[in-house]
């Protein structure tokens, strides 16, 4: 029900996911990344409780391939999860077990990692990966960029009605976190527009955070 892409940008540091599904609400249960730590994505009759724990397992120094080695054989329930996990190093590693439902694919890359569950077909996550891969600029427009790719190679077998995008860079907190819920439409299209709108203001939100007196203007109505 979900296709996903994960990456690491090797200018930066920063990690990101970007993922759309059928289901509602993808990004608030799939979704995880930690500053300076790596991304996870964690799909197909979702366990949330894995995103955290693989990170914590690279935190405390595994390799991606690790982590997710040690989530196989301590987690219950793993041959209904598809799980992407990325690193600083450029490791990716991806766990898609035996229940995976639908047609369903995967594709690793240097800093970067796909899959897709209920696919239209299993071309998806490597055009995924190669847009990631050819693709210049800030983390989040290249995570966005791969996610139309994988769109417009088929994507779901079905309409999507949710997507997210989500960046951390050097704080505890996400430099983007930008989720459509629900849509009838076409989501991704609607988190293009959202990236669009957020993307110039961004820094000035982290700004805002760290020293208020430095921020600019609010831009909005009262605000001098």
């Amino acid at each position: 029900m979900t296709f996903s892409i994960i990456g690491h940008c090797t200018e930066t540091g920063m990690f990101g996911v970007a993922i759309s599904s059928s289901s509602p609400a993808v990004a608030a249960r799939c979704s995880f990344a930690r500053a300076k730590i790596g991304a996870v994505a964690t799909q197909n009759v979702t366990d949330p409780r894995l995103g955290p724990r693989a990170l914590d397992l690279m935190e405390r120094g595994a390799e991606p391939a690790e982590a997710l080695a040690i989530l196989k054989r301590t987690t219950a329930h793993m041959d209904f999860r598809q799980v992407l996990a990325v690193g600083p190093s450029g490791e990716s590693a991806i766990h898609s077990g035996t229940q995976v439902l639908g047609n369903w694919s995967e594709a690793l890359g240097p800093h970067t990692a796909a899959a897709g569950n209920l696919l239209a077909t299993t071309d998806v996550p490597q055009a995924m990966v190669q847009h990631f891969r050819t693709s210049q600029g800030h983390l989040g427009a290249r995570l966005l960029g791969a996610l139309v790719a994988g769109r417009d190679a088929g994507g779901e077998a079905g309409p999507v009605h949710s997507a997210g995008l989500l960046v951390v860079d050097e704080h505890s907190w996400p430099l983007v976190e930008l989720r459509i819920d629900w849509s009838e439409d076409c989501p991704i299209r609607a988190l293009e527009t959202a990236w669009t709108i957020y993307a110039p203001q961004m820094t000035a939100y982290v700004t805002r955070a760290l020293d208020p007196g430095l921020a600019p203007s609010y831009g909005v109505p009262g605000d001098e």
